[in-house]
């Protein structure tokens, strides 16, 4: 890596002292909107970063990794109202366990993440925060000797940013022409497979999408659903059947489509967790899985193996691409070349809700 812009290079560029530059990323709320502004627009330029635990230790390495997550927790739990210490252990003991919360897609990773960590001798810190909070990723970044993200909503030059400083490993997304990492699956052939079962082995014709287009492995999902529909003479459609977010107000094109009796055959969800909503919506409506209706996921996370019915899905190589990050982050760091894109395989998982077994 080259190296580091300084907080010196900072202050000149953006005409402040050392003391604001230091102010703007660790207590933000010290220094004036438009000062912090300037500070911030020069920082971008030179790809600086700030460095926390990384000062002073042995050829500027920490030793420690970061992985940071945007937006990636579930709006029930972000929504949830405030409670004492007392009444939060009592809902968690007194509560069913609740599988469809933990341990998700990211929680598996992290896991995969940590092990390896562990196995190079690396700590691990974490971080969150929402789609434009820049200061958070780039206040870890300048912590760590490299910075793995579930990039959620963020923005894409943010990204670049912060990879200017450390190298970083973008989760669930597809090749780019960046100077970032990706890891991805292959969701082409993943899709292609799934649309293949539900169309020859259950001879469904009226087969439908649901999910959100903006993370880009949902993009590819849906992307390979049309092509897959086309290679099977079937119609294809322009636009998912439910474009829907995991909210109070989820699949209103489902529920409409429930009220009107125009349900189609078959229903696959961008993501495992959508599809057990899916699975809630259609039995509140008295619709059976699979007699009425077949129901797919993507994932393979826990929730879907004890769902009633089982949901068939796909099954993405988690921990794997979590120990693959962190080798990868620890190469880069230390001027090892790695491909800038990685495609791992996934599996075809077959349960109950396509009308299997």
């Amino acid at each position: 890596m080259a190296s580091r812009a300084t907080v010196y290079d900072v202050a000149e560029r953006a005409g402040v002292s050392i003391a604001t530059v230091s102010h703007t990323f660790r207590q933000p709320q010290k220094v004036r909107p438009e000062t912090r502004e300037l500070v911030l627009e020069a920082a971008r330029v030179l790809g600086y970063v700030p460095s926390g635990s990384a000062r002073g230790l042995a050829k500027g390495r920490s030793q420690a990794l970061g992985l940071y997550a945007f937006d990636m927790f579930l709006p029930s739990d972000l929504n949830a109202p405030p409670a004492s210490l007392d009444a939060l252990v009592r809902r968690e003991l007194d509560g069913p366990a609740d599988a469809r919360r933990f341990p998700l897609y990211v929680d598996e990773i992290q896991r995969g993440f940590e092990l390896e960590a562990r196995r190079m001798g690396r700590t691990v810190m974490l971080g969150s925060g929402a789609s434009r909070d820049a200061l958070g990723s780039i206040d870890l970044a300048g912590s760590v000797d490299g910075l793995a993200i579930f990039p959620g909503g963020a923005e894409r030059d943010l990204l670049e940013y912060v990879g200017r400083g450390v190298p970083v490993v973008i989760f669930s997304s597809p090749p780019m022409d960046d100077t970032l990492h990706h890891i991805t699956v292959a969701n082409e052939a993943a899709v292609r497979e799934l649309v293949d079962h539900l169309v020859g082995r259950h001879g469904h014709r009226s087969v439908v999408f649901l999910g959100e287009l903006a993370a880009p492995d949902i993009g590819a999902r849906f992307r390979a659903f049309q092509a897959a529909l086309g290679a099977h003479g079937l119609p294809v459609p322009e636009e998912p059947f439910d474009t829907t977010t995991l909210t109070a107000d989820s699949l209103r094109s489902l529920r409409e489509a429930i009220a009107s009796g125009r349900v189609p055959d078959a229903l696959v969800c961008a993501t495992d967790q959508l599809a057990l909503a899916v699975l809630d919506v259609l039995a509140r409506h008295g619709l059976r899985v699979p007699e009425d209706v077949a129901v797919t996921g993507f994932d393979g996370i826990l929730a879907g193996r004890l769902s009633r019915p089982t949901l068939t899905t796909v099954r993405q190589p988690f921990a794997s691409m979590g120990r693959l990050a962190v080798r990868i982050l620890i190469d880069t760091a230390a001027g090892v070349e790695h491909p800038r894109s990685y495609v791992l395989p996934t599996r075809l998982v077959i349960g109950a809700s396509c009308g299997c077994g």
